[in-house]
């Protein structure tokens, strides 16, 4: 088997677990944040098995250390409990079939743990964490190589390898992370696909709504326009007529408003991850508008008690509706998210500096079917907040004119739903 051919087969053997774990998010709808974090994982430890149980060295004296590349795509995930665990696996693997001491191992990978710490409080792109990550490997396989691997090999030897295997190891890298990147941007569209066939089916929902109801109104109408006061016979033979197409109308009304009743099912779920999530599927939408867009999250997980797939339409409702109050007259446009935690209750706070709201504007920002758009519904805002209401939180809204707007939600990190 060529070189080429053992390098293609360890990268299919990294390849085909993730590509399984992206086909079934694009064909399981409504998967919960428990469960996706589950498969993810499931998906990254079977990556790392297949490659320490199948995968092939380049040469007999050499491994292809390619089984890092799960270490870093969990760290790139912010997996970082998991993260933990594929270390330990790797210490046991290395210490047992490679012969390098167990202590150097643990030291190395102390070394990663520490540096992806020091990156994560840095707004640095995924590129830029797999270029520190080979740096700090670079390095320590010149050590594990002349020391461990083959101390007795010609320097010679030793430095062609290194220089491959690098090579391959960073090719390889950004070859998984593209993917990756890819295969969620795929991902999104058909969410977002599904999502339109939905409100489809809504607006659908409404015209036929709308029709069945303009008819007993009319009738209503016709009726009305007939009737004389003086006459007692129409008057008796007319009302009761009124009264019944009235009664139709409303037991219409009353079964498109089941039909279309907003619920939640909470869970526990992490909202530093919440928001991480929407910023990278928001981010190609930020650039296309030229917003700059800037996220303060704290390192730790702060979880609460909430419908996930719930607070995410509300919370790219709201940044949609801030990308779209841009200011043209402005040099730059830029929204800042914030996240806070107090004992109780958690705030989210969403701040741009476009056109800003004047007084009556806020005063109906909330209303249903109000909007400052030429385009928009007007339920966008009143769908929101009915939705943070049945959490037991708040959506506020503070703005002026010409300056921007904030949003700010708060929920309790406790929630009691019925």
């Amino acid at each position: 088997m060529t070189y080429l051919e053992i390098i293609v087969n360890n990268c299919l053997y990294l390849l085909c677990p993730i590509a399984l774990y992206l086909l079934f998010m694009i064909y399981k709808k409504n998967l919960d944040q428990e469960y996706s974090t589950l498969t993810l994982e499931i998906t990254i430890m079977s990556s790392l098995y297949f490659l320490l149980r199948y995968g092939l060295p380049l040469h007999h004296r050499y491994p292809t250390m390619l089984f890092d590349i799960p270490l870093l795509l969990c760290y790139l995930k912010k997996k970082t409990g998991f993260g933990i665990l594929i270390s330990i696996i790797l210490i046991f693997y290395q210490a047992l079939f490679l012969h390098i001491h167990p202590l150097f191992l643990m030291v190395e990978y102390t070394i990663y743990f520490l540096g992806y710490l020091y990156v994560s409080k840095k707004t640095v792109t995924p590129n830029q964490m797999i270029n520190y990550f080979m740096i700090v490997k670079s390095f320590i396989l010149s050590v594990e190589v002349f020391l461990f691997i083959n101390p007795n090999g010609s320097f010679q030897e030793n430095i062609t390898y290194l220089l491959t295997i690098i090579c391959i190891l960073y090719l390889v890298a950004n070859l998984i992370l593209y993917f990756f990147d890819q295969g969620e941007k795929i991902v999104d569209l058909h969410a977002n696909m599904y999502k339109i066939e939905k409100e489809k089916e809504l607006r659908t929902s409404l015209f036929k709504v709308t029709h069945e109801i303009k008819n007993p109104i009319a009738v209503c109408k016709g009726y009305l326009d007939m009737i004389d006061l003086n006459d007692k016979k129409k008057v008796n033979r007319y009302i009761p007529i009124i009264k019944s197409e009235i009664d139709r109308t409303l037991t219409l009304m009353d079964d498109f408003l089941d039909y279309t009743k907003i619920k939640i099912q909470t869970d526990e779920i992490d909202m530093v991850m919440l928001l991480e999530e929407i910023e990278a599927s928001l981010q190609s939408l930020f650039v296309e508008k030229s917003v700059q867009a800037i996220f303060y999250l704290p390192e730790d997980e702060i979880y609460l008690e909430a419908d996930f797939n719930r607070l995410k339409q509300v919370i790219i409702n709201l940044l949609k509706n801030a990308i779209e109050a841009k200011d043209e007259t402005k040099e730059s446009s830029e929204i800042v998210v914030g996240l806070t935690k107090t004992e109780d209750n958690l705030q989210i706070s969403i701040q741009d500096n476009g056109v800003g709201m004047n007084e009556e504007e806020l005063t109906h920002v909330s209303d249903m079917f109000f909007t400052t758009k030429t385009k928009g519904s007007g339920l966008g805002v009143s769908l929101s907040k009915e939705i943070i209401e049945l959490h037991h939180g708040k959506l506020e809204y503070f703005s002026k004119k010409g300056e921007g707007t904030e949003v700010r939600l708060t929920l309790p990190l406790t929630l009691d739903v019925a």
